[in-house]
Formats: C-alpha cells, structure tokens, sequence
C-alpha cells in the first residue's frame, strides 16, 4: 500500500485522470458525433486532457482547500449567528 503522505499526490492522480476521461468524452462527441472511430478520437483527446489536468490539479488544490475552508467556517459563523 501506498503511504499516506503522498495522499495529495494520489488524489490529484485519480481526481485528474476521472475528471479528464469523463469531460474529454462528452466534449469529443459534442464535437465528432458518434463517429466510427469515436473511441480512437476520444483516447488522444483524453491522454491531452490528462497531461494538463494532473499538473493543474496539483498547483490549484491547495489554493481550493483554503477557498473551500473560508467558505465553510463563513457559514458556520452565519449558522452559529442565527442560533444565538
């Protein structure tokens, strides 16, 4: 098993890869149709997409960690304020 300390790194893997296939899909066919060689098409859109999307993920998370964090202690405080 994997350490727990490349945790950042292994969800940045498996969110980009997830993220890519099923966004590089839906856009490959809005763009192509249901082609024959769809699937051929669609793995070069997706083998792109993920090259791009790991690399972001793992700069950009952090910064979404602490927006996801202000916005969840500003509603906290909202919620806390309401009781009172």
């Amino acid at each position: 098993m994997i350490s727990s300390k490349r945790y950042k790194i292994i969800f940045a893997f498996i969110m980009s890869l997830l993220m890519s296939c099923i966004m590089s899909l839906i856009v490959t066919i809005l763009n192509v149709g249901m082609v024959i060689n769809i699937v051929i098409i669609w793995l070069k859109a997706w083998s792109f997409s993920f090259i791009i999307a790991f690399p972001i993920i793992v700069i950009i998370s952090p910064l979404v960690h602490k927006l996801t964090k202000s916005v969840l202690k500003e509603e906290d405080t909202h919620i806390k304020k309401e009781e009172n």
